[in-house]
């Protein structure tokens, strides 16, 4: 098998925060397929670092008190530590403010610019007077102007999914300050991506990005390729464009060029190691060498359009696969602060196993972009059935009696099966077909499809135990023949833990000085242990999961917000449970007409609802059965609580709250506008 050359880079960490579980799926990801291609001999660094430019950073690092070069590398410091504290093994952990990205992104902005691909012109945008900055979209916030949805950014709707500029927004404001902004003319650095367009869908369709990435990718092209902005006005965090005081490259722009940085900040230290023949076009292609992104399908357009076009506009060479990984869900639903689920990267280091995340991580990681779910039930059963049920237990019940038997002396091994008696031979065949289903099963990411195979030789060599009862044959004398059963089942042990090194490293190498081998390798496959190997004594590999530890992060998760509980309490008492007129003005209350009513299945008090709000139909669940007929409120208006978040019911998902008024029963009264109002306005 030719050695391969491969440089891997993980997505960039935003140095604004701490890293959690949603980040560790992408790490473990990444770090799983590159330690395959290491244990397959292969030549392959896997580089990263954090991502430290942009407005969040300099904000966090504003309320804070700090410069944000104090906050970045604080964060960068967590981050490395809770990175190692999962095994992630990088070669080079960077950050995007360091000399080398700053040098490199002013070569990849003059190449740029010398090839025509820079137009400048002025541009209206929002400004905030009391803050004294300009706005980036995601930092305004207003009534969306397509369902008329409160508290949306300034460049999408997370309602209706309409995208809109920030003048668009009604009843704008800058989450800075608070304030409404006003617009300023500024001259502004774009990049010619359309200049791109036919290299760029050929690169698309050329094998390197995942169906569904390239397939979405397909309505770009068809929109056409506008021009990306890559300039912001100060304040701003990050590297000033040379020649152009007052302005820097949006974060955006030098974020990717910081793998090149990190890995050149690597090559420093690694003579060996030639950067060119990674990143140059015409070297890489002379060396044969590979380049891997793996990223979130959140961050897929910058990695799969404006980043490969900025490395053909500056003669660097483009990647050979962009893959991108879904989100992380817990229990089935989005990561929840007031249920505990919201998990961080340290939490879990203080309660339970990392490489226990590892391994259920891969077991349920495809090649696609699908979301991923953390059933924490599924999580304690699967460990618990799979690591130490059946891996470990091939070593843990019969490693004592070679050790009580035979002294640890394996044997037996070079005829086992040879006779044709049927548990050895099976074991053997099944040991025989699984080396390339695996192997290939790493190399194109379907973990999942790796870890079922991977456990199909682990019941086929727990079977082979049960059958041949090598406890039995102690009692009976049997040595030999025990010594043989031992050996055969502690050499397949040693297949699975090469098998198995990728996802569990810290795991293989216990077992490894148990079995008394040096480190495994793919090729380690080819050769059973010989007949006289002595293993050592049989150490402990692995504890099952405790429920009671999961719990225990759970609570230890929701008690990270008990500060801000508190406080909230706090300010309760002391205004009376009273709210102020800015409180009231969050509500957004809406005319609607009530499109269909019907009784609810099951429900006492409830109807069924379905509400237009001129243009955009809602579901409603509202208690009013006892006052109303439904087919008396289809046609009627009424006034709805637009903003109100969707509350999941055992009914289906009420969108929102129809105002109504009364004692209770059939004394309640829907408020009602007069005829003159149109479904969609809003109520003052």
């Amino acid at each position: 098998m030719p050695r391969r050359r491969i440089l891997v880079t993980g997505a960039l960490f935003y140095a604004n925060g701490p890293l959690h579980l949603g980040h560790l799926i992408e790490a473990i990801q990444t770090d799983v397929w590159v330690r395959f291609q290491r244990l397959r001999g292969h030549e392959c660094h896997y580089v990263g670092g954090d991502d430290a430019h942009g407005t969040p950073v300099m904000l966090r690092a504003r309320e804070e008190g700090v410069e944000p070069e104090a906050l970045v590398r604080r964060m960068q410091a967590e981050h490395e530590r809770d990175l190692a504290g999962f095994h992630i093994g990088f070669d080079s952990y960077y950050t995007t403010d360091s000399p080398e990205n700053r040098e490199l992104a002013e070569a990849v902005y003059a190449a740029l610019d010398a090839g025509g691909h820079i137009a400048r012109r002025t541009i209206r945008q929002a400004y905030d007077e009391k803050a004294g900055m300009f706005l980036p979209d995601r930092f305004i916030k207003g009534t969306c102007p397509n369902c008329g949805t409160a508290d949306q950014y300034g460049d999408s709707c997370e309602n209706c999914g309409a995208t809109y500029s920030p003048a668009d927004l009604k009843d704008a404001v800058s989450v800075v300050s608070g304030t409404r902004p006003v617009e300023r003319d500024s001259e502004h650095y774009f990049f010619r991506l359309g200049d791109f367009e036919k290299p760029l869908h050929e690169w698309t369709r050329g094998g390197h990005l995942q169906p569904a990435i390239a397939n979405k990718l397909e309505e770009w092209f068809e929109a056409g390729l506008k021009d990306w902005d890559i300039s912001r006005d100060e304040p701003y965090f990050g590297f000033g464009i040379p020649g152009a005081p007052g302005k820097y490259f949006y974060v955006w722009l030098d974020a990717p060029i910081g793998y090149m940085a990190s890995f050149r900040h690597y090559c420093a230290s690694h003579p060996g190691v030639d950067f060119d023949a990674f990143w140059n076009a015409d070297a890489a292609k002379q060396e044969g060498t590979e380049l891997y992104h793996f990223i979130g399908k959140d961050i897929a357009y910058f990695h799969t359009l404006f980043w490969p076009a900025m490395l053909m506009g500056s003669g660097r060479r483009t990647p050979d696969g962009v893959y991108a990984h879904g989100f992380l869900t817990v229990n089935g639903t989005k990561m929840s602060k007031s249920r505990g689920t919201f998990i961080m990267a340290r939490t879990w280091l203080e309660h339970l196993d990392p490489e226990y995340l590892r391994y259920y991580f891969a077991a349920k990681l495809g090649a696609g972009v699908e979301d991923i779910d953390l059933n924490l039930g599924d999580f304690v059963t699967r460990v618990n059935s799979d690591l130490v049920g059946k891996y470990v237990n091939i070593a843990s019940r019969t490693a004592r009696l070679l050790n009580k038997y035979c002294g640890g002396t394996m044997g037996g091994l070079a005829k086992a099966g040879d006779d044709g008696s049927a548990p050895a031979a099976h074991l053997r065949e099944t040991l025989a077909e699984l080396p390339e289903a695996v192997a290939a099963a790493y190399e194109a990411r379907e973990f999942g499809a790796a870890v079922r195979e991977i456990m199909r030789l682990a019941d086929a060599a727990n079977e082979y135990i049960a059958e041949r009862r090598p406890w039995d044959l102690g009692k009976q004398g049997e040595n030999e023949a025990l010594q043989e059963v031992c050996s055969v089942a502690l050499d397949a042990f040693r297949v699975l833990t090469i098998y198995l090194k990728p996802i569990l490293p810290a795991l293989a190498e216990k077992a490894e000085r148990f079995l008394g081998v040096k480190p495994l390798a793919w090729d380690d496959l080819q050769q059973p242990l010989p007949d006289g190997h002595r293993i050592n004594g049989y150490e402990h590999l692995a504890t099952r999961v405790d429920p009671k530890r999961v719990d225990a992060m759970l609570d230890a998760s929701r008690e990270s917000l008990a500060p801000k509980q508190a406080k909230r309490e706090a300010k309760m008492e002391d205004t009376g449970n009273e709210i102020t007129i800015d409180d009231f003005a969050k509500v957004d209350l809406r005319v609607a007409r009530v499109a269909k009513a019907e009784h609810v299945d099951g429900a006492d008090k409830l109807l069924r609802l379905e509400v237009d709000l001129g243009g955009e139909t809602r579901q409603v669940f509202a208690g009013i059965k006892a006052a109303y007929e439904p087919e008396t409120l289809e046609g009627k208006l009424v006034v709805v609580v637009a903003n109100l978040k969707p509350r999941k019911m055992r009914f289906g998902l009420s969108e929102g709250m129809v105002l109504a008024a009364g004692p209770g029963g059939k004394d309640v009264f829907v408020v009602s506008p007069d005829s003159g109002a149109e479904p969609g306005m809003k109520v003052k």
